[in-house]
């Protein structure tokens, strides 16, 4: 296994947005539907083998005024860990009490983060338009770049929409960028920003998403809001092993720790 390849993520955290270039417009060595069988297949095995991990997930996010300063947040971070009866569910380890941002009611923003990790597997691929459009590096990485988009809007669904780098070695996806699309309930004015995900190699298997982050203006019917948002997926362990798994002390509902804190680095 080659270390560049889990290096990739490591320059997201580090390094300013810069312009993507254009992918190189050329035709891959293997078919097109070949690749296309191939991510989406690796996908689904991504889907379930995260299931099978605790890790602990980091969100926070800005709105700014037509002045562009803060004028709202909200942060959070928990494990998502196995209880007593192996129960998948959330620790709140950390979430300080601070100017609530408008656009961030606690199940929007679950929502949002949902949206900002796509995955597309073979059991909603056929709701999907897949173009290939070409191939672009990403760190070291030669990737085939593709075109993601709902081929119609169902109501009660979310979509995806956006662009997948595929690693043209094992033919899975290591980043993504676009949006959640689709209309939940009738009525609703949920809007989601676009995101630009990185991927991790974990356990030399699988790429799971590591860092998300977005910078985008969103169009309320009552006016635009623009916000910033930075989650953080760490410390994945798969569930069962032998490691010594710790997670941080529960919080209450009003933000405060109801054992001597153990609080983590606050997400930048």
């Amino acid at each position: 296994m080659n270390l560049h390849r889990i290096a990739l993520p490591l320059l997201a955290l580090i390094a300013p947005a810069l312009p993507a270039a254009d992918p190189i417009v050329e035709q891959p060595k293997i078919p097109i539907e070949q690749i296309v069988d191939r991510f989406v297949a690796k996908e689904t095995e991504f889907t379930h083998a995260r299931e099978q991990y605790t890790y602990r997930q980091s969100v926070k996010l800005t709105e700014y005024n037509e002045g562009d300063r803060p004028a709202g947040s909200w942060e959070l971070v928990q494990d998502v860990i196995f209880g007593p009866n192996k129960e998948r569910t959330e620790r709140v380890v950390y979430a300080p009490s601070l100017p609530c941002a408008a656009s961030s009611s606690p199940p929007r923003m679950n929502r949002i983060c949902a949206a900002s990790s796509p995955v597309m597997t073979e059991e909603t691929r056929h709701e999907y338009d897949i173009d290939y459009i070409g191939t672009e590096k990403i760190d070291e990485i030669d990737c085939y770049v593709f075109s993601i988009k709902p081929k119609e809007l169902e109501k009660g669904k979310r979509y995806f929409q956006g662009q997948a780098w595929v690693d043209q070695l094992d033919l899975q996806i290591v980043k993504t960028y676009g949006k959640g699309v689709g209309q939940l309930k009738k009525n609703e004015d949920n809007q989601f920003p676009a995101f630009e995900t990185y991927r991790q190699q974990i356990d030399g298997k699988y790429w799971f998403p590591v860092y998300t982050r977005a910078d985008d203006v969103l169009h309320f019917r009552n006016g635009d809001v623009r916000v910033k948002m930075i989650i953080k997926y760490e410390d994945y362990k798969r569930f069962g092993s032998d490691v010594d798994i710790q997670f941080g002390d529960i919080v209450d509902e009003t933000g405060g720790q109801s054992s001597p804190p153990n609080q983590p680095p606050a997400p930048k």
